[in-house]
């Protein structure tokens, strides 16, 4: 493991790139209805990201044909953007990465369209909560270990099931670099967190179970039994033995 620490000034530009983040993220979600394709909301942040200087950093990553991951339902994460138009009472999540000055900042949110099932509402205000929880114990001096235990014991408390075959990361000159930031743990275990760290926390959770199953060679991942899915993520960074919250996810709700 090789893990690169950032200066203050690298964890600035981190800051800046997920500013441009959040609001094309935010942005697609004031245009997610029904009718709207994943095409559209695709180009739509595309050209606001390139519009303000940064690049749409999952496009052609390994082959990945668009800007955005949008993974509709049981769609649970690198959603490909295709013709589908969203329904009433779909669950899609917004999946972003950001290059900008050569700094990445990566960040989720998803979103119900129009009046959606309350099981699913609150599938996503669980999932969205244990992001919470992990941010509020990531602070220096404490592990890994503490963030994924804190995802895992919400979400196992909350009735639903951690998709550990994926997990959140280190970020900042590359999209995904050391460490591996696991959505389960044991608390006061693995890596310590230092002044200088910069990592992406992203709880990635099914309705009914943990397995799932890739359609198009590692894009288009489904859970395998076609359960509902949702999917958070914020950058997070440590300097002064602050944390700092580089994606403010929080703010790509819709009515911030």
């Amino acid at each position: 493991m090789s893990i690169i620490l950032k200066s203050e000034e690298e964890i600035n530009l981190i800051k800046q790139s997920g500013d441009i983040l959040v609001k094309a993220i935010k942005l697609v979600g004031e245009n997610i209805k029904p009718g709207v394709s994943l095409i559209y909301l695709d180009k739509i942040a595309d050209e606001f990201i390139r519009d303000n200087g940064a690049i749409p950093a999952c496009k052609n990553y390994y082959g990945f044909p668009g800007s955005l991951c949008l993974s509709v339902n049981e769609m649970v994460l690198h959603g490909i953007p295709n013709s589908y138009e969203l329904k009433d009472g779909d669950i899609i999540s917004v999946d972003c990465v950001v290059n900008y000055k050569g700094y990445y900042s990566d960040c989720t949110y998803t979103y119900g369209v129009g009046p959606i099932k309350k099981e699913n509402a609150l599938l996503i205000n669980s999932t969205k909560n244990s992001l919470l929880e992990a941010i509020n114990v990531a602070k220096v001096g404490n592990t890994l270990g503490d963030i994924g235990y804190a995802i895992e014991s919400y979400i196992r408390k909350a009735g639903y099931k951690i998709v550990d075959s994926y997990s959140g990361h280190g970020i900042g000159k590359k999209m995904h670099e050391d460490p591996l930031v696991l959505n389960y743990g044991k608390p006061n275990s693995g890596f310590k967190i230092c002044n200088g760290l910069v990592i992406a926390i992203e709880p990635i959770v099914g309705a009914t179970t943990s397995k799932t199953i890739s359609l198009s060679g590692g894009y288009d991942i489904m859970m395998e039994n076609r359960c509902m899915s949702a999917h958070f993520e914020a950058t997070v960074g440590f300097y002064n033995n602050e944390t700092i919250l580089l994606t403010e996810f929080e703010k790509c709700a819709l009515n911030s």
